[in-house]
């Protein structure tokens, strides 16, 4: 056709070009056939005749007229008649094999009423034409699938209550009440200072509930800006603002779904999203930012804190409400100088764990050295430890670090005065009575601790707070101990009073 000699009008080219991409798909195409409105096969090309072998059919005339699910095996032709909606690319697989296809309806021209469709089978070796498509789709699924495999690893337990190392009275008692709560759905709330194991615990009780096999979520509120938490939270809905993800984004407590939601340093929480927090709480409910549809979530809460609750409460920082919610099941953590008996064993522990990290031997320490640790007050506790035996380390050139080593990082982090290890060790110094002795063994107890706590007396010149913490026992303990000792009464110094 010369060019002057082609129509003018745009209705004129779309037809001539419909037309002419009919027939460039009826050549090309493995196969294609048209259905009417109701799904009956009204033509098929040459290319289709291939398949009705393996079809189960001889010749054209048992499939036009024929319904075409009754022809075509788990056709999805029906449903691009019932949406009007294309199907572009497709596999379909059945007795004559696995196809690449597409569905198209069909419109009149002058109503736009659905009147039938088109079924095209693109390739009929799908493996061998789209080979590198099906490798780059198969490479990106295994991605996906290590990232989801990562992301769960971390959303697991890393800790049991075996990993809460002690075997003091003061870290048994811990291990008991954490194995109780861990058998409640009620909230848990751990007390101590920083560094004592608070996220440990949390990780324990969780692992030891039953909802192990679900996520772990942690959040440090602490460490997130006020203006993010409420997101952090509740997610953002799609769009929500200004640069928000146009799919929305989850929050902790729906990533916590179905196990347990540990949220750190509670007393950080601002007080204007406590009224929320607590909601999420009593009703099971959240709100994603933007969003006025409610979520419901079934998530355990562990909180911990490192600050005085009560006394921000009482300041007006921190929501009554919300502190008798969370304090249902208090557990407090003891700081490591109220169970010094442990050092030795954590000290064994983290030494083992710094050598797995640095790939060498783990450091040991001498009696003298371990004495010295053991008399410390560990502000910092267990992290405090952990970072001295670091230091240490590094200054020797052996994998022995000695008392000089301890003195020199102790001294260096601003401790004002080092408890020289005899101190410590007073109560525990005391002549023991030799083995012949055949009183009850109440009695011989009984005299011990009477010289225990009369050293550690003398020592804090009578008192009875430093006293009570130099033996590691509560106040009202020691008070109840001394009520049998001669002279008690009279040593008492000013801060006792």
């Amino acid at each position: 056709m010369q060019e002057d000699n082609l129509p003018r009008d745009g209705a004129s080219i779309l037809a001539l070009a419909a037309r002419s991409m009919f027939q460039l798909f009826s050549s090309v195409s493995q196969g294609m056939f048209l259905v009417d409105r109701s799904g009956r096969i009204v033509w098929v090309n040459e290319g289709y005749l291939r398949f009705l072998p393996a079809l189960g059919l001889t010749s054209v005339d048992q499939i036009v007229g024929q319904m075409v699910e009754d022809v075509i095996p788990n056709t999805q032709m029906r449903k691009v008649l019932e949406t009007g909606q294309p199907v572009l690319i497709d596999l379909l697989t059945n007795r004559a094999g696995t196809f690449v296809v597409s569905r198209i309806p069909l419109r009149d021209e002058q109503s736009n009423e659905l009147i039938g469709a088109i079924g095209i089978v693109l390739f009929d070796h799908p493996e061998t034409t789209l080979q590198p498509l099906i490798s780059k789709f198969a490479h990106l699924q295994r991605d996906l699938d290590d990232a989801r495999r990562e992301l769960a690893s971390q959303r697991r337990h890393k800790y049991t209550l075996a990993s809460f190392v002690g075997a003091s009275p003061a870290a048994v008692e811990v291990k008991r009440q954490a194995r109780r709560a861990a058998q409640s759905a009620s909230p848990v709330l751990l007390l101590g200072e920083t560094g004592t194991g608070k996220e440990l615990l949390a990780h324990a009780i969780h692992a030891a509930s039953s909802r192990a096999a679900g996520p772990l979520v942690s959040v440090n509120i602490a460490a997130v800006p006020d203006t993010l938490l409420e997101a952090e939270f509740f997610g953002v809905a799609p769009g929500a603002y200004t640069g928000a993800d146009r799919k929305g984004r989850q929050g902790k407590f729906k990533l916590a779904d179905g196990g347990t939601l540990f949220l750190d340093e509670i007393g950080d929480m601002p007080l204007s999203l406590q009224p929320k927090l607590l909601r999420a709480l009593q009703e099971g409910e959240i709100e994603a930012l933007g969003s006025n549809k409610v979520i419901g979530f079934d998530a355990r809460v562990i909180a911990a804190t490192s600050r005085d609750l009560q006394a921000l409460v009482r300041e007006g920082k921190f929501r009554e409400d919300l502190f008798y919610r969370l304090n249902v099941l208090p557990i407090r953590v003891p700081p490591l100088r109220e169970r010094r008996v442990d050092i030795p064993a954590l000290v064994e522990v983290l030494a083992e764990d710094m050598a797995l990290r640095s790939g060498s031997a783990p450091p040991e320490l001498g009696a003298e050295a371990m004495a010295l640790l053991s008399a410390q007050a560990w502000r910092g506790n267990i992290r405090e430890l952990r970072n001295v035996l670091e230091q240490a380390a590094m200054r020797t050139d052996s994998n022995q670090i000695g008392v000089a080593e301890l003195e020199a990082v102790l001294r260096e982090s601003g401790i004002e005065q080092i408890v020289a290890p005899s101190v410590a060790a007073a109560p525990a110094a005391m002549p023991l009575r030799r083995v012949t002795d055949l009183r009850p063994l109440a009695e011989q107890v009984a005299e011990v601790e009477r010289q225990a706590i009369q050293a550690a007396m003398a020592h804090t010149r009578g008192n009875k707070f430093a006293a009570a913490k130099l033996l590691g026992i509560s106040r009202a303990k020691l008070y109840e101990r001394l009520d049998g000792l001669p002279g008690s009464q009279a040593t008492v110094s000013d801060s006792d009073r």
